[in-house]
C-alpha cells in the first residue's frame, strides 16, 4: 500500500516528467546559433563585418578588405597536415637547419652586429638566438610568405576546426589595416595569417610589434630594425632570462623517462653527461628531458628559455631548432 511519502514522491517525478518535457520541447523551438562553418562563405563575410563594425574598425577598411577575400581550400589542406607528428625530428632538423642557412645565419650576425647590439642592450635577448628565429621564421626576411593574411584567417575562421582563434585574428587584422600600419595588398604571410619577417599573428602584432626606426609604421614586412625589436620584445614580455641558456644536447641513460623534472645536477647524479660525454654544471636551474625519435633518438635538458620560445610556436621541433641553430652562429 502506498504511503502518504510514497504518494509525495510520486507525484514529484511525474512533474519533474512533466517539466524536462516542456523543456526539451522549448527548446527543440529556439534557433541554435549557426557555426561558422555551417554558414555560406557571403552570410560569414557579412557576419564579420558586423562584428567589426561593433569593435570601431570603419566600415571603409572592412568593406575593402573583404570584399577582396576568398575562401582558399589550399589553406585548409595544409592546416591538416602538419609536419610534426608525420616526419621524425631527425628528419625535421636536417631540413630546416643545414650548411646553406647556417653560412647565411653567421652572414647576417655579421652585416647587423651594430643594430642587434642595440636592441640585445634594451630587450636583453642574444643576437645569435635572435638571428636563428629570424633565419627559421622566414629565411632570414627572404621568404615571409605570399598568401592574403585576410583570406587565409577568414578561410581558417569559416572552415570551423579552431574558427574561435582564427576569427580573433582576423579582426586583429582588420584594426591594423584600420590602424594604416600596412596596406591591404602589403599584408602578406603564411598560410596561417602568420605575417613578414617575424611571423607574427595578428594579434600578436598588436601586443608586441616594435617602430625601432621610428618612420611612425611597425614595419615587419619590410623595416629589418623593426623586424629585429618586435622579436625582441616579443620574447622580453614573454619572460626571457638574460644569461640563461635555453638547454643542451645530452647523453642520458635510456632508463630516464622523457619528460622528467628535475635540476641540472640532480640530472648529472642520475648519469646525464654534456653531449660529448663530459660533466654537466653544478646547477640548480630546472630543467626537463626531451627525447626525439624514441629511445635511440637525440636527447636534450630544456630550460625555461626553450619555453619561451615555445611560446612563439608550440612545437618541440621548432623550438629545439631555434636552440640549435643559435649554438652554431655562436660558435662560429
Amino acid at each position: 500500500m502506498a504511503t502518504s511519502d510514497d504518494l509525495g514522491c510520486s507525484r514529484r517525478t511525474v512533474w519533474q516528467a512533466v517539466i524536462g518535457t516542456l523543456a526539451l520541447l522549448v527548446a527543440a523551438g529556439r534557433p541554435r546559433p549557426v557555426s561558422a562553418a555551417q554558414q555560406s562563405w557571403p552570410d560569414f563575410l557579412d557576419q564579420i563585418a558586423r562584428e567589426a563594425r561593433r569593435l570601431g574598425i570603419s566600415p571603409a577598411t572592412t568593406q575593402a578588405a573583404l570584399a577582396r577575400a576568398e575562401r582558399l581550400e589550399r589553406v585548409i589542406e595544409l592546416d591538416r597536415r602538419q609536419p610534426e607528428g608525420r616526419m621524425s625530428f631527425a628528419d625535421y632538423i636536417g631540413r630546416v637547419i643545414d650548411a646553406n642557412r647556417v653560412r647565411r645565419g653567421q652572414e647576417m650576425l655579421a652585416t647587423h652586429w651594430d643594430l642587434l647590439e642595440q636592441i640585445r642592450f634594451r630587450f636583453g635577448v642574444p643576437n645569435p638566438t635572435l638571428v636563428a628565429l629570424w633565419g627559421l621564421e622566414s629565411s632570414y626576411g627572404r621568404n615571409t610568405g605570399s598568401w592574403s593574411v585576410v583570406s587565409a584567417l577568414a578561410t581558417l575562421a569559416h572552415e570551423g576546426r579552431r574558427s574561435e582563434f582564427f576569427r580573433g585574428e582576423l579582426m586583429a587584422a582588420l584594426q591594423i589595416l584600420d590602424a594604416g600600419d600596412v596596406g591591404l595588398d602589403e599584408m602578406t604571410g603564411s598560410w596561417a595569417g602568420a605575417m613578414g619577417q617575424a611571423q607574427f599573428m595578428p594579434s600578436t602584432y598588436l601586443r608586441h610589434a616594435v617602430d625601432w626606426d621610428g618612420d611612425g609604421q611597425r614595419d615587419i614586412w619590410g623595416s629589418v630594425p623593426d623586424v629585429f625589436a618586435s622579436m625582441s620584445n616579443l620574447l622580453a614580455r614573454s619572460g626571457w632570462r638574460q644569461g640563461e641558456l635555453w638547454g643542451r644536447e645530452v647523453q642520458a641513460p635510456a632508463d630516464l623517462p622523457a619528460g622528467r623534472r628535475d635540476t641540472v645536477a640532480a640530472f648529472a647524479k642520475a648519469g646525464v653527461r654534456d653531449r660529448e660525454g663530459g660533466p654537466l654544471p653544478n646547477s640548480d636551474i630546472p630543467a626537463v628531458l626531451l627525447r626525439m625519435d624514441g629511445p635511440g633518438g637525440r636527447a636534450f635538458l630544456t630550460y625555461h628559455n626553450f619555453q619561451v620560445i615555445k611560446i612563439w610556436n608550440r612545437s618541440d621541433y621548432f623550438a629545439l631548432s631555434v636552440g640549435l641553430l643559435s649554438d652554431q652562429l655562436k660558435a662560429a
